[in-house]
């Protein structure tokens, strides 16, 4: 993009190019949440060992730093991974919306064999995808991806958040059939969308499989792809022990989906109910001050309980220097925020609700 620059892409793949089933992972897209970089690095070395042990029934392909261009990112020593800095905007967003590159010539190629449907979905979807022409840097790494992931019968995108438990995003029409992926990895926050807005990678992988049924309910179109959105926790829970054991768990649900031979035992018990992404209360602070939290990241908060006060510290009332944040619902505070200096409109936690919320709707549902 500049003189002297150069960006690469590391791909990693395990078992025979097109066997199936094909399972895509990417770690830290925004390249910040380190993590799921580390995690990946541990699940690499266990498929390394599966393939040298003739186990590999799919193919698997992943990407252990999704994010070169924001891997790049410093600003005064901290490293700034989520935005571009170049003005593309945050860089798990706009990826391509390839149901809507589809045209309806499609139909006159559908037919009544789900499985051979798929097989024409996915072609079109690698057509659409060859006919984009990325105008920078970060819309290239966007169509790399994509062209890596689009056929994919699984794709996980590893993220983290600031301070959180596991927890999953998921697409609504993927569930309960996707249960053993959050009962496996321990999720203590499964949410669920069909449009959780910005268009986002798992969304873009998966979301044209439910928008192209529901385009042609005449042709039977299955959800073929098992996209989700994973945040391994936050950004300080970074340690071989827990990136091993999140490893581990990764590796026993491509054993269960017969990506990789061998018994992955019983699913876990799920720690958690799915719950809608509309039910999530993103509980801002109305004011500039302290966050003194009262509430941790799984714990359980009942509606109108506070979870965090902000405090001015500049204020002369001990008393009236101090404003209470609560919960509007009964459900699990699943992350907050690591930065303990709010200013107005500032997401300082998160809990996720059984009920939709008035003021959430699908197409805005993320912070930026």
């Amino acid at each position: 993009m500049s003189p002297g620059t150069e960006r690469s892409l590391v791909v990693l793949r395990f078992g025979a190019e097109g066997a199936r089933p094909k399972a895509y992972l990417q770690a830290s897209l925004h390249a910040d949440e380190i993590p799921a970089m580390l995690v990946l690095n541990h699940l690499a070395e266990r498929l390394r060992e599966a393939a040298a042990d003739g186990a590999m029934r799919g193919e698997v392909v992943a990407v252990p730093a999704a994010n070169p261009v924001g891997l790049a990112q410093f600003v005064q020593g901290r490293a700034m991974g989520r935005f571009a800095l170049a003005g593309s905007g945050n860089f798990n967003r706009h990826f391509p919306h390839l149901a809507d590159a589809l045209t309806d010539e499609i139909a006159t190629r559908l037919g009544g064999d789900a499985a051979q449907n798929v097989a024409v979905v996915r072609e079109a979807m690698r057509d659409a995808l060859d006919a984009l022409e990325p105008a920078d840097e970060v819309a290239f790494l966007r169509h790399a991806l994509m062209s890596l992931a689009y056929d994919a019968d699984i794709a996980l995108d590893l993220h983290c958040d600031s301070e959180a438990v596991l927890h999953v995003f998921l697409g609504t029409p993927l569930w309960p059939d996707a249960a053993d992926l959050s009962a496996q990895l321990g999720s203590r926050a499964t949410l669920l969308a069909t449009d959780s807005g910005g268009h986002p990678f798992d969304e873009a992988v998966g979301g044209p499989w439910w928008s192209l049924a529901e385009r042609y309910p005449q042709h039977p179109i299955p959800p073929a792809c098992l996209s989700a959105t994973v945040e391994f926790r936050g950004r300080g829970d970074v340690g071989e022990a827990m990136a091993a054991a999140d490893a581990d768990n990764l590796f026993r649900f491509l054993q269960r989906r017969g990506v990789v031979e061998g018994d992955p035992g019983p699913v876990p018990a799920a720690l958690c109910e799915a719950t809608p992404l509309e039910g999530v209360d993103m509980i801002r602070s109305p004011v500039a001050g302290v966050i003194a939290y009262e509430k941790a990241p799984g714990e359980r908060v009942a509606a109108d309980e506070v979870v965090a006060v902000i405090v001015d510290p500049l204020g002369a009332d001990f008393d009236t220097a101090r404003v209470a944040l609560r919960s509007r619902c009964d459900g699990v505070l699943f992350g907050r925020s690591a930065d303990r200096l709010a200013r107005p409109g500032k997401v300082v936690c998160k809990i996720a609700g059984r009920q939709a919320l008035p003021d959430r709707h699908a197409g805005a549902l993320l912070t930026d």
